[in-house]
């Protein structure tokens, strides 16, 4: 942050520069001491290869990793369970310390994410002029778990009798060219986690109520699919550029320069809000959060849930474009530029906001939180977590750990508002949720964390889970961001040089 003021007679402007730190707390196997968690913030310094840089924002990671952008637009990864075949998410073999990450190109990474075991990242786009410019963001790569990397192949629900994936199929074409618009438009126990968990602590997101209908023959995924793929160019419509993207635990959601959603991987649950349980979409399909033009007069395809009134008269969904994206485990979240929620996928918890615990196949409205205009949004792996515009924070979904931040760990169908005594007179500007625990920032430069501590993911210290927003201390630092991991949580900051 820069400040300005006089400067003597001549009114000089003097700038004090601020240095950026990245700082670290939770667990990350290869990258923590004796691979034991970090229970307190901890200074990550960038390496020596990039000596000279500096950090520009915090990106949160997977499963055991934590991903990192510099200044120059490098991708700076560290930690990794290579012991269990995922250190092909980072550089290096074993990652004890942070190294950029080789991708397959020389353009500037502007945005990050990662899901599980998957990873995406935004390159920048530059305009020549006076100067170089920095238009935006543009191209999409990713690389990780294959079954999240796009390969063009669409796996359905046979009970559907594939109707829909035929649709997609048909009208993809149409629906890109009428929506791409031209640039100028625009728990409870201290310890490390053992190899049980490690494996299984995605697959225990399976523990939902059995779908009525049945599941596609598994045969249709080869035996290879959860191998690594190395990063690869995502392939979009001609035109379109994206801006920001999210990862869940199987699926990535991308978001346009125009607020078109993308998406691609697993759907079973309905996270990529094709109204339908396409169990795998391996190319990027646009999603309908908002009834566009594009639909004309065909909306067999699927078309977005306002709120139903007492009559059963349907709203159409206020806005006209999505301007924020989050994907947890199994589920995701919109807001559009009016400031509504669209939440979709897995509902055994809540974390999708209807007061039910049923799944939502296509983007549905949270319409509890009409009236309230919200402007930041994250998910967790059961859980959901988002800011209004006055800053005040709430909260649905699971809540086992007390991730919620309610005081108690009873799950919420429907968004609680959180009155922690601790965020009396405090107002909330940024939000992350790792797997089972959540952060956010507030205006005045603090950083609050709840949910779940066993290995140190609340930097308090301790490893005791917390069912309210506790105060993380940093060392009189200025955070800028915040971004959780699964199992650690990651802070840009500013201090004084």
């Amino acid at each position: 942050m820069n400040s300005h003021g006089g400067g003597g007679e001549e009114g000089e402007k003097m700038e004090i520069r601020k240095e950026k730190v990245v700082l670290m707390w939770g667990y990350l196997p290869g990258s923590s001491p004796q691979r034991l968690p970090l229970l307190s913030p901890a200074v990550v310094h960038l390496p020596q290869p990039v000596g000279g840089d500096s950090w520009k924002d915090v990106s949160g990671g997977g499963c055991g990793f934590a991903m990192a952008i510099s200044e120059s637009g490098k991708l700076i990864t560290w930690g990794s369970t290579d012991d269990l075949g995922q250190s092909y998410l980072t550089s290096g073999k074993h990652e004890e310390t942070p190294e950029p990450f080789p991708l397959p190109t020389e353009a500037s990474i502007v945005e990050a994410a990662a899901g599980w075991a998957h990873c995406v990242v935004v390159t920048a786009l530059y305009l020549v002029g006076v100067g170089l410019h920095r238009y935006g963001s543009g191209e999409v790569y990713t690389w990780g778990w294959k079954e999240c990397v796009p390969s063009g192949k669409i796996i359905g629900d046979q009970s559907a009798g594939g109707s829909l994936e035929k649709d997609l199929l048909e009208k993809q074409s149409g629906l890109i060219s009428e929506q791409v618009s031209p640039r100028s438009q625009l728990s409870r126990s201290s310890g490390t986690p053992s190899s049980n968990e490690i494996r299984g602590g995605e697959e225990s997101a399976k523990r939902r109520r059995l779908s009525s209908a049945k599941q596609a023959p598994e045969s249709s995924t080869s035996s290879d699919e959860t191998l690594p793929a190395l990063p690869c160019l995502v392939s979009l419509s001609p035109g379109v550029k994206i801006v920001t993207v999210a990862a869940g635990g199987r699926h990535t959601l991308a978001l346009s320069d125009v607020g078109q959603v993308w998406g691609w991987g697993y759907g079973g649950e309905g996270q990529l809000g094709l109204g339908s349980r396409i169990r795998m979409v391996s190319s990027p399909h646009p999603v309908p959060c908002i009834e566009m033009p594009g639909y004309g007069k065909d909306r067999s395809l699927v078309v977005p849930r306002g709120s139903i009134n007492s009559e059963g008269q349907t709203y159409k969904v206020p806005g006209n474009y999505v301007k924020a994206i989050a994907c947890g485990g199994r589920h995701s979240a919109v807001i559009t530029d009016a400031g509504v929620v669209l939440a979709f996928g897995w509902g055994l918890y809540g974390q999708c906001g209807q007061g039910s615990t049923d799944d939502e196949l296509s983007p549905t409205c949270v319409s509890s939180l009409w009236g309230i205009q919200i402007q930041r949004i994250a998910a967790g792996l059961w859980h959901t977590v988002c800011i209004s515009v006055d800053g005040s924070v709430y909260a649905f979904g699971g809540n086992q750990f007390g991730q919620l931040g309610t005081g108690a760990d009873q799950a919420e169908t429907l968004p609680r508002l959180l009155d922690a005594p601790s965020l009396e007179n405090k107002h909330a500007r940024m939000v992350s949720c790792g797997a089972r625990h959540s952060a956010i920032v507030t205006d005045d430069g603090k950083v609050f964390c709840w949910g779940w501590n066993k290995y140190g993911q609340l930097g308090l210290g301790d490893v005791i889970d917390r069912s309210i927003p506790i105060q993380v201390p940093i060392d009189g630092r200025l955070p800028k961001n915040v971004s959780c991991g699964w199992w650690h949580t990651l802070v840009l900051a500013e201090s004084p040089t």
